[in-house]
């Protein structure tokens, strides 16, 4: 029996960021943006609020980059206050590494497993691939025992059996798409 099953965001991430007003750690993005023009140069900005004060933070996007060198459509979407672009620019890490912040993406995420039920299929040997709509880190086991109706120690206890397989790795976190085979 083959499955596919999909990690999808459900809302945009929190940012990871130290709050200059309060010291609080968590801001929410609600895809604005700002954008200042200076004669021919253009800076723009994703805009974050602070989950506690509201204190608004700016994430560099743009620095004094030369208008022409912008596309239009790009441009067109900061001024429209785009929340996929917002979405899209938080996946990108050099935007997390120039702004030193960091994602965190608990319950901003759901897993379709196709409408597959989680009934037992004694003897039957499962193939699931595993896709994600966009880069979130999660754990291969708690993606298995969400997807399967199980706890995590009885996917872990699957794993050391050998009846859990895969050709990557089911400890720590993965981001990128992969298969497993869970034979009952």
């Amino acid at each position: 029996m083959l499955e596919t099953w999909v990690v999808a965001p459900t809302c945009l991430p929190v940012v990871l960021r130290r709050c200059h007003a309060c010291a609080s750690e968590r801001f929410r993005a609600n895809g604005k943006f700002r954008v200042n023009a200076h004669h021919k140069l253009i800076d723009a900005w994703l805009l974050v609020l602070c989950t506690r004060c509201g204190e608004t933070a700016k994430l560099t996007v743009l620095e004094r980059t030369n208008v022409r060198s912008v596309r239009p459509a790009l441009l067109a979407r900061l001024h429209d206050n785009d929340a996929v672009l917002a979405a899209e620019l938080l996946q990108d890490p050099a935007l997390r590494r120039r702004n030193h912040i960091a994602l965190d993406w608990t319950d901003a995420w759901r897993l379709d497993t196709g409408g597959s039920d989680h009934a037992d299929l004694d003897g039957e040997v499962i193939d699931v691939t595993v896709r994600f709509a966009a880069r979130i880190p999660v754990r291969p086991v708690r993606l298995i025992a969400e997807g399967r109706g199980l706890t995590r120690a009885a996917v872990e206890r699957l794993i050391e059996k050998g009846n859990l397989v895969s050709a990557t790795r089911l400890t720590g976190r993965q981001s990128d798409d992969f298969t497993f085979t869970l034979k009952h």
